[in-house]
């Protein structure tokens, strides 16, 4: 069975023990033995691995490692590998995936994978006369800049514009920053950008006759955007005593406060990066980044707002987009030597960044989703709490069989706090449970 001839569609999949999960996925997305070792711990990243990845390791650091199912992009079918610690996420991506296939799915595009690197020339005597010859010399900027990584051309990426920008308002007076938009295909990009930029900043001394301080990747990747879009009819967000038309207008009129206040916008984006950083994360891919390109995204009208939208459509279903920036690859850095990275890109069937993408700004509006529908009907906290329980029963020291009863307890008495637990669990235990 592979992911293109099977529906990720897996009722009963959350009632499965822990080994039974991992059998179906393997069998779901034809991983080995090895790839199914990666994602189940025994066989992921070593301490040795790690020594070679960053400084002074002592040890490793897991998260839980979850697949989101139902989800449906661009007519495809996925299981989506999730690493986060917080509750409700995984099961609240993939009940909104699930809802979502009623309408089709979720459909995503980006644009094309292109940079920004960035240099900032200091001590111009003329900055505007600079910034014409830098203008006039884009072709051989560019022309050098395509010269620094062959296997990149050979691929269809490199250098593709330059533009001069004359910052006057900064605390130590004007001057000229070089933008090279740098075509990075499956990689993330920012070592092929870094070094473009380190080679060109001798010649763009030389033509402006100032000196090149920083040479840097952006990561406010606003050229490099991913869209998703969603449509959900009306019928199918009913549930309990609540119409679908009651879910519908109650999503929208929450998202309008997100849209108009960023103290609540910044809580709304934060729903939408649980989703976005628990794939980003499983891939091996640089989250810091990709958190800090969206939130600059959502400020660049001068406010901080909504990174989604959602509105009534014509037909009266729910339609739902998100944009924003998302450099992420498949190549290079961690995403290429960290064994659970790679299993997860095999359990997801994507072979290039832009498919990867695609899936990851889908789970971020199903996420967004999620968390509004929560909100504007039962609350937040009724789904969160059993799940939140658990890990306060084990907090308190219950284990096996006693986490589910302390769990079950504190759920039914609304009261999910560590002292609470405790006693629970000392009744259960004098009691001889």
């Amino acid at each position: 069975m592979t992911p293109t001839d099977s529906t990720s569609r897996l009722p009963g999949f959350y009632k499965q023990s822990l080994a039974e999960r991992g059998q179906t996925v393997a069998a779901w997305a034809g991983l080995s033995a090895a790839q199914l070792a990666a994602l189940d711990g025994s066989g992921g990243l070593t301490p040795e691995q790690a020594e070679h990845m960053i400084e002074n390791v002592v040890g490793l650091h897991a998260l839980p490692l979850g697949v989101a199912a139902n989800f449906l992009v661009n007519g495809r079918e996925v299981l989506v590998p999730m690493a986060i610690e917080e509750p409700s996420v995984v099961a609240g991506a993939s009940f909104m995936a699930k809802l979502a296939r009623a309408g089709g799915g979720f459909h995503a595009h980006l644009t094309a994978p292109e940079m920004i690197g960035q240099m900032q020339i200091l001590d111009v005597v003329d900055p505007a006369a600079a910034r014409l010859r830098l203008l006039s010399e884009k072709a051989r900027l560019l022309d050098l800049a395509n010269q620094i990584d062959p296997v990149l051309i050979k691929f269809g990426g490199g250098a593709r514009d330059l533009e001069v920008r004359l910052l006057d308002d900064s605390p130590i007076g004007p001057f000229l920053v070089v933008h090279l938009i740098y075509d990075t295909r499956d990689a993330m990009g920012a070592n092929a950008v870094n070094t473009a930029c380190e080679t060109l900043a001798p010649t763009v001394e030389q033509i402006s006759g100032g000196r090149v301080h920083l040479r840097i990747l952006s990561n406010l990747a606003d050229r490099r955007l991913a869209r998703a879009r969603v449509s959900i009819p009306v019928d199918a967000l009913a549930f309990d005593d609540f119409t679908g038309e009651r879910v519908r207008d109650g999503i929208v009129a929450a998202y309008a406060f997100a849209a108009a206040d960023p103290y609540r916008a910044a809580t709304h984006n934060k729903g939408i990066m649980n989703g976005v950083d628990a794939v980003v994360i499983a891939t091996g891919n640089d989250w810091r980044a990709i958190e800090a390109g969206a939130h600059a995204y959502a400020a660049r009208g001068g406010r901080y707002t909504s990174l989604s939208t959602w509105a009534v459509a014509r037909d009266g279903a729910l339609s739902g987009t998100l944009e924003m920036p998302l450099a992420v690859g498949i190549v290079g850095g961690a995403t290429k030597v960290h064994p659970t990275a790679q299993a997860a890109l095999k359990l997801m069937g994507v072979t290039t960044a832009r498919a990867l993408a695609e899936v990851i700004v889908s789970v971020g509006l199903a996420q967004n989703l999620a968390a509004l529908r929560a909100l504007a009907t039962e609350g937040i906290q009724r789904g969160h709490m059993t799940l939140h329980a658990r890990q306060v029963a084990i907090a308190a020291g219950a284990t096996g069989a006693l986490i589910e009863q302390v769990a079950g307890r504190l759920v039914a008495e609304k009261v999910v706090r560590s002292d609470r637990a405790e006693a629970i669990l000392r009744e259960l235990t004098a009691g001889g449970a």
